[in-house]
C-alpha cells in the first residue's frame, strides 16, 4: 500500500507513453513533453507540430544549458532539464503555459521579449537584475539572457527561443571580492610605501587598528607587523621580525595554512581563512584572515574571532542540552504507560513469588513451574521495559547495525499503543521479505516514537496511525524527486488522520527549534534530529500532507546486503558448560543479591567464586597471589573507582586478564562508548543466569 500523499508517478502510476523520436534521449522533459496534455493547448496534439518547432524541441531537450522556447503569440513555454532545474518551484506546472502567466512578476519584461522577438528582433542581456518568485518567495537574481526569434514555414518569426544562464553567484561574488579588494588595495598601497610608511594616516591605520596586520614573503618570513600583535598575543615586533610565521600556527591548523599560502602564492585572494595562532604564554586564539598577494608579499589583515568560536561552542552545547531535552520530553510521553505496564509486571512477579512460598510451605509442588514460568516471564517483559526507556534517554550514539525494521516495529508495537493513547487506533502493515538496513536501531527506535507522537498530536480528538514498510526500486526520476541516488531502499511510514500541514510548514517541518506546538509544549528539534540521523545513515525523509485530510511522513532508508542480527537464544541453565581445572572468578558488585546469585551459579557450574563489594576490595584480591581467571565486575561501583577503572587497574598486575562488565545499559558511556580493549566485553541487566553461563565459558577458553 503507498503512504497517502505519496507521489504515485506520472498518470496514476501507469506505465509511461512512449513518445515520438524528436523527443528521444530528451531526458525528464522529453518524457513530460510526451505525457502532456497539449490538446488543451494552442499548440494541439504532438502529431500536429510542425516540423521547426519539433527539430528546435529536439535540439534543446539535449543542450545542457538551460533553454526555453517561447512559442506563438502567447509564448507557450517548452523547456529543458536545465532549465526546470532554474524553475525551481515552478517546475512541472510551467511546461505548456503562456510565458507571461507562468511569470507573472516579470511579465512586462517577456512582454517586451515577445515583441521584439516576433517582430524579427534579437535581445541580450548580461547580468540582468530580476525578481523572480520560483520558491514561494521573491528573489533576487541576475542571470545572461539571450533571445532569438525562430523563423516559421513562411519566415515570419513563430517564435523566440531563449538561453538563460544565472550569473546571481557571481554577482554577488563580485560584489563582495570588489569590497574587499578595495580595501585590501589601499592597504596595500600604504604598506608597500615603505619610504613613506610612518606618514600620520598610515601611521594611525597601523598603530592604532585592533586587527592584527601582517606583512609576510611567499617562505612565510615576517617582514612588518602592527602594535595589534603585542596587544592580542603578546609578541613584540623584534620578537617577530624575520621570524617563520608557521611557527606560530597550531599543529592541527599547519596543513591547511601552508595550502592558503600557496593559493596566494598563485595570485588568489584570501577572503576568509581561519586559523589559531600562538599567544606568548602558550594558549592560542582564533584569527580570521583576509590576504592579497603582491609581487613580493603577503599582505594580510587578522581579525581576532575567538569569542564568536567560543559563542558557537556555547551554542552547540546548548543545541546538544536542548536536543537532549527533546529526547527526555520523549520518555516523558512514554512514562505514564510504562508506569502502568510496570505495575501488572510487578504483580505479576510479586504475586507469584507469594503463591510459590505458599505452596511450598503447604508441600502443594504440582503447580511451582506455572509460578516459576509466569514470575519469570514478567521479569523478562519488565527488563525489556527498562531497556527500552534507557535506549532512548542515553546520549551516546551506537555503531550502525544490520536491522531488521519489522521486528523492531513489533518489539515497539505495544510501547507506541500505550504512548499514543487509546483514543488512537495504530495499525502496522509490513511487507514480506523486507530488506535489511544499516542503522543505528535505537535512533530508528527514537525517530518512530518521535513520529508517532506526533501524529497523535495532530489528531486531539482521535484517529488513525498507519505504520507500513516496503521495499523500494527508485529509478533515477524517483531518486532523483527524493534527492537520492537510483537504488534499491527501504521504506518506513508513518501515516495520520489528522489536521494535515500546509506547505510552508512542511517547508520548515526539518528546520532546527521550529515547532506549531504552544510554548512549552516541543522544542522543535523532533524532525529536525530525524532528518540527521536519517541523512547520516544516507537516506532521506519525505513529507506528504494536506490540510484536514492527514500526513504521511516516509524515512527511505538504503537497501544492505547482507543478513540482519540474528536473535539471541539461550538455553537452559542445566545445560550450561561447567567448569575446568579449579577455574576461578572474582565477582565485583555492589548489590548484594547479585553477587549471591551469580556466586551460587558459578558454584553450581563447578568454579571457584570469589566476592568484593566495591572496587577497592576487588582491587585487593586482583593484587593478590590468588587464581583468577575471569573478572566479571558492574560498571557502577561505589568508593570512587567504578568497574572500567578496576579493570584497567588490575591489567596493570595481570596483563590479558580477561574481563565481563554487567552493566545498566546506561552506564555505556563509561565504557568508552563501545570501545572496548581486547579481552573485554559486556553482559546487560537484567539477565538469563544461562546466558551468564555461557558467556564465562566463552571468555574463559578465549572465544569472542
Amino acid at each position: 500500500m503507498e503512504p497517502k500523499g505519496e507521489p504515485q508517478g506520472r498518470n496514476g502510476g501507469e506505465p509511461e507513453r512512449e513518445g515520438p523520436d524528436f523527443l528521444a534521449g530528451g531526458g525528464a522533459l522529453g518524457q513530460l513533453i510526451a505525457a502532456h496534455d497539449w490538446p488543451s493547448t494552442p499548440l494541439g496534439p504532438l502529431s500536429s507540430w510542425p516540423g521547426h518547432l519539433r527539430t528546435t524541441v529536439g535540439l534543446l531537450l539535449r543542450s545542457p544549458v538551460p533553454i526555453v522556447t517561447l512559442w506563438g503569440e502567447d509564448g507557450i513555454m517548452i523547456y529543458n532539464d536545465a532549465y526546470s532545474v532554474f524553475a525551481g518551484g515552478r517546475h512541472p506546472r510551467l511546461l505548456g503555459s503562456k510565458v507571461r502567466e507562468g511569470w507573472p512578476e516579470v511579465a512586462d519584461f517577456n512582454d517586451n521579449v515577445m515583441k521584439v522577438g516576433l517582430a524579427g528582433g534579437t535581445l541580450a542581456y548580461r547580468d540582468q537584475e530580476l525578481t523572480l518568485h520560483r520558491h514561494g518567495r521573491p528573489e533576487q537574481v541576475w542571470m545572461n539572457l539571450d533571445y532569438s526569434p525562430i523563423p516559421g514555414v513562411d519566415g515570419r518569426p513563430a517564435g523566440v527561443i531563449a538561453i538563460v544562464v544565472e550569473t546571481t553567484g557571481k554577482v554577488r561574488a563580485e560584489g563582495e571580492l570588489r569590497v574587499t579588494a578595495e580595501a585590501l588595495a589601499t592597504l596595500n598601497a600604504e604598506l608597500g610605501q615603505r619610504v613613506e610608511e610612518r606618514t600620520r594616516e598610515r601611521d594611525r591605520m597601523w598603530r592604532l587598528s585592533t586587527d592584527i596586520m601582517l606583512v609576510a614573503g611567499f617562505d612565510a618570513r615576517i617582514e612588518a607587523v602592527n602594535p595589534a600583535w603585542t596587544a592580542l598575543l603578546g609578541w613584540g615586533e623584534t620578537e617577530l621580525l624575520g621570524q617563520d610565521f608557521m611557527a606560530f600556527i597550531h599543529p592541527d591548523d599547519s596543513a591547511a595554512t601552508l595550502a592558503e599560502v600557496g593559493s596566494l602564492s598563485s595570485g588568489r585572494t584570501t577572503l576568509r581563512f581561519e586559523n589559531r595562532y600562538r599567544r606568548k604564554d602558550g594558549t592560542y586564539r582564533w584569527l580570521s584572515w583576509t590576504a592579497v598577494p603582491d609581487k613580493r608579499f603577503i599582505h594580510a589583515v587578522g581579525r581576532d574571532i575567538q569569542a564568536e568560536k567560543e559563542a558557537a561552542e556555547t551554542l552547540r552545547r546548548t543545541e546538544e542540552a536542548l536536543r537532549q531535552s527533546q529526547k527526555m520530553e520523549a520518555v516523558g510521553q512514554l512514562t505514564g504507560g510504562i508506569a502502568h505496564d510496570f505495575n501488572n509486571l510487578l504483580t505479576g512477579i510479586t504475586g507469584s513469588l507469594e503463591l510459590l512460598r505458599t505452596r511450598l510451605a503447604q508441600g502443594r509442588l504440582a503447580d511451582l513451574d506455572r509460578y516459576i514460568a509466569t514470575a519469570h516471564g514478567a521479569a523478562g517483559r519488565a527488563a525489556a521495559l527498562t531497556h527500552r526507556l534507557l535506549a532512548f534517554a542515553r546520549r551516546q550514539t551506537l555503531d550502525p547495525r544490520p536491522t531488521n525494521v519489522n521486528r523492531l516495529i513489533s518489539g515497539m508495537e505495544e510501547l507506541i499503543r500505550r504512548t499514543v493513547g487509546p483514543a488512537v487506533a495504530v495499525e502496522v502493515v509490513g511487507t514480506a521479505g523486507l530488506w535489511p538496513v544499516l542503522v543505528d536501531p535505537n535512533q530508528l527506535e527514537s525517530a518512530l516514537l518521535n513520529l508517532c507522537i506526533n501524529a497523535r498530536d495532530a489528531m486531539p480528538d482521535g484517529g488513525r496511525i498507519t505504520v507500513e514498510t516496503a521495499n523500494r526500486w527508485m529509478d533515477e526520476h524517483m531518486a532523483r524527486e527524493r534527492d537520492l541516488p537510483p537504488g534499491q531502499y527501504l521504506s518506513l511510514c508513518v501515516t495520520d488522520t489528522g489536521t494535515g500541514m500546509t506547505p510552508e510548514v512542511i517547508e520548515r517541518a526539518f528546520d532546527p527549534f521550529f515547532t506549531t506546538k504552544p510554548l512549552g509544549q516541543g522544542t522543535g528539534l523532533g524532525l529536525s534530529m530525524i532528518y540527521g540521523f536519517v541523512r547520516q545513515s544516507g537516506g532521506q525523509i519525505r513529507i506528504y500532507s494536506e490540510i484536514g485530510q492527514g500526513t504521511t511522513v516516509c524515512l527511505y532508508l538504503p537497501r544492505h546486503h547482507g543478513a540482519e542480527d540474528a536473535a539471541e537464544s539461550a538455553a537452559a541453565l542445566a545445560a550450561a558448560p561447567r567448569a575446568e581445572r579449579g577455574e576461578t572468578v572474582l565477582i565485583v558488585d555492589d548489590e548484594p543479591t547479585v553477587r549471591m546469585l551469580v556466586t551460587e551459579v558459578l558454584q553450581e557450574l563447578g568454579y571457584t567464586a570469589l566476592e568484593a563489594g566495591d572496587g577497592t576490595a576487588g582491587l585487593r584480591a586482583l593484587r593478590s597471589d590468588a587464581r583468577i581467571d575471569l573478572l566479571v565486575t558492574d560498571v557502577g561501583l561505589p568508593g570512587g573507582m567504578n568497574g572500567r577503572q578496576l579493570a584497567d587497574a588490575a591489567r596493570v598486575t595481570r596483563p590479558g586478564l580477561r574481563v565481563l562488565f554487567i552493566t545498566g545499559y546506561a552506564e555505556n558511556a563509561v565504557l568508552g562508548n563501545g570501545h572496548l580493549e581486547p579481552g573485554m566485553h559486556v553482559l546487560t541487566k537484567p539477565f538469563a543466569m544461562e546466558a551468564l553461563a555461557g558467556r564465562i565459558r566463552d571468555l574463559i577458553e578465549g572465544g569472542a
